[in-house]
């Protein structure tokens, strides 16, 4: 079952000020460092504020209080860094198989002071190298059905997997319908500002199905 859900986003300045600092930060590190390495395309540089880091920072409105986060595939930190940064009370595993991203992000972690509460992980999802948690992210990863395969065994009973799809969103529902029927699931489509998420929930009575 599936049902659209949209909310209007304040603008950061009144949302999220205290964080505001910090996030500039972060953009800077992705524009110079993030750049040199290979992160992100020169062409992005321009727009790094409003389509990576404000569309990945709206995904906190879809995370409980006080939970445990895996960013699977962050590459550059995304969305798993803006979340921890407006967000002290969750902590974040990002989780990424690439060394020169790990690296990276393991040097911008420090470089933000959120070694406290976010961590870096070398590791795909499908290995399972991480503990569960209660939300598991993922933006620009792999179609959802593939991501359902992958991404399932890291929530917790309860928990959700947050998928960031934009205007694909309705359409990969749609494709993954055979799987999420099989798995006993619900997608729920939402969009928070310009940024529309795949939030699947995992009920109890999902848990025996996981591993089919």
């Amino acid at each position: 079952m599936t049902a659209d859900v949209s909310r209007e986003t304040p603008a950061p300045e009144e949302r999220w000020g205290f964080a505001l600092p910090l996030l500039r930060r972060y953009e800077h590190i992705l524009a110079t460092v993030g750049l040199e390495r290979g992160l992100i395309g020169p062409r992005e540089v321009d727009r790094l504020w409003e389509r990576h880091i404000m569309n990945s920072a709206v995904v906190e409105a879809c995370v409980p209080e006080g939970a445990t986060v895996i960013d699977v595939g962050s590459g550059a930190g995304l969305p798993g860094i803006p979340l921890a940064i407006v967000r002290p009370d969750v902590h974040v595993t990002l989780l990424e198989p690439l060394l020169r991203r790990s690296r990276f992000l393991e040097e911008t972690v420090e470089a933000l002071g959120l070694v406290d509460r976010v961590s870096v992980v070398r590791g795909r999802a499908e290995d399972a190298v991480v503990a569960p948690a209660s939300v598991v992210t993922a933006r620009a990863v792999a179609p959802l059905e593939r991501l359902i395969g992958w991404c399932w065994p890291l929530v917790r009973p309860g928990g959700q997997l947050v998928a960031l799809k934009g205007e694909r969103a309705a359409a990969e529902v749609e494709e993954a319908a055979p799987t999420l029927k099989k798995r006993g699931l619900t997608a729920t489509i939402r969009t928070v500002g310009n940024t529309t998420a795949v939030i699947i929930d995992r009920a109890d009575t999902a848990q025996g199905t996981e591993g089919e």
